[in-house]
Order: structure tokens, then C-alpha cells, then sequence
């Protein structure tokens, strides 16, 4: 009975050894595919799984912006900060902080979820409120929104002067960075 002991012991040794080493490759195997699939990953879709967070955000042309993220769409975000709302273009995002380390994939998103900046500017332009528009090189603009096109906004400059329908100038949304209520230029 001591080869029979010998013999198990030696295939249950081998065993384990293969074992271990398809663990290995399959540890590799699984960290090549979290990595693959990570690529997939975008900043909306990290920012919609932050939605309550109170986050800062470096945004280019701005500084930085910081307050309770309350809503994601395709290509934007509004943070609530004290005293004003900011429309953020994630494209003009630098760095942010706060942000939770999930995400939840555009195709989980409503159908309002997904609606790009010109809607929310559209919704803006509605409203007929003042707002500052902050452009990427750093420029700033006091006015209303008045409409949207396909790739600018008009704004009209002076509250006063909107509503006489004068000082009317286009701004491409490539050159927007943010746009950020302005309840201080109302009257």
C-alpha cells in the first residue's frame, strides 16, 4: 500500500501545481480583459454613477468649479454651486475630483440622459435668463442666450439691450467651456 500512497500523494501534488498555474494564467487573462474593457469607460458615463457627489473640477478657461453634480448628458454637466449653477462641457474638463469609482454605461442612460449641450442651452435660451459664458481661452461673456444652432449660440449682450433685441454676437460651442447662471445681472 505505499506506492498507492506515493502515487496519490504524487498526482495530488501535480494537481495543485496545475492548478496554480491556470490560476495564474487565468489572473492575467482576467486583468487583460478588465484593462480592454476599462478602455471603454468615459467620463460621462463615470460622472453619471457621481450624480448627489460634491465634486471640484478644473475646468480650462475657467478655474476651477466645485459643488453638488446634479446632472450628466451627452458631452455636459451641471454643478450646483453656492449661489449659481454651472453647464460644464466635458471637453473643456481638466481634472476632477469626487467622482465616484463607478460608472454606469451610456446605454443604461434615459433617453433625456442623453441630450446633448445645444438642448441644454436650448432649455436656456427659453428661459431668457442672464448667465456668463466662459470660453476655453478664458474670455468671458455677460448676456442672454437668445437661440442655438447647430455649432454656436447667439447672445445678446445686456440685459437691457436683449430685450431691445441689440448687441447681438455668435460664440462657437468648440470655444465653450462653461456656462454659469448669473441671477446678479438680472434687472
Amino acid at each position: 500500500m505505499g506506492w498507492e500512497t506515493d502515487l496519490f500523494a504524487f498526482l495530488d501534488e501535480l494537481e495543485q501545481e496545475a492548478g496554480a498555474a491556470f490560476g495564474r494564467e487565468r489572473a492575467g487573462e482576467v486583468a487583460d480583459r478588465g484593462r480592454a474593457e476599462y478602455r471603454a469607460v468615459t467620463l460621462a458615463s463615470r460622472l453619471m454613477a457621481s450624480l448627489g457627489a460634491e465634486v471640484s473640477v478644473d475646468v480650462r478657461g475657467v478655474g476651477q468649479v466645485g459643488g453638488v453634480l446634479r446632472r450628466v448628458g451627452d458631452g455636459w454637466c451641471l454643478v450646483e454651486a453656492p449661489g449659481c449653477d454651472w453647464v460644464l462641457q466635458l471637453a473643456a474638463v481638466d481634472v476632477l475630483r469626487g467622482a465616484s469609482e463607478r460608472s454606469v454605461p451610456e446605454s443604461a442612460w434615459s433617453v433625456a440622459d442623453r441630450l446633448g449641450t445645444g438642448s441644454v442651452l436650448r432649455r436656456l435660451a427659453d428661459a431668457y435668463e442672464p448667465c456668463v459664458l466662459h470660453l476655453v481661452g478664458g474670455a468671458r461673456h455677460e448676456g442672454v442666450v437668445t437661440r442655438v444652432g447647430a455649432d454656436f449660440l447667439e447672445v445678446t449682450y445686456g440685459v437691457r439691450a436683449a430685450r431691445a433685441g441689440v448687441r447681438t454676437q455668435l460664440v462657437a460651442l468648440g470655444g465653450l467651456a462653461a456656462v454659469q447662471s448669473a441671477p446678479h445681472l438680472a434687472g
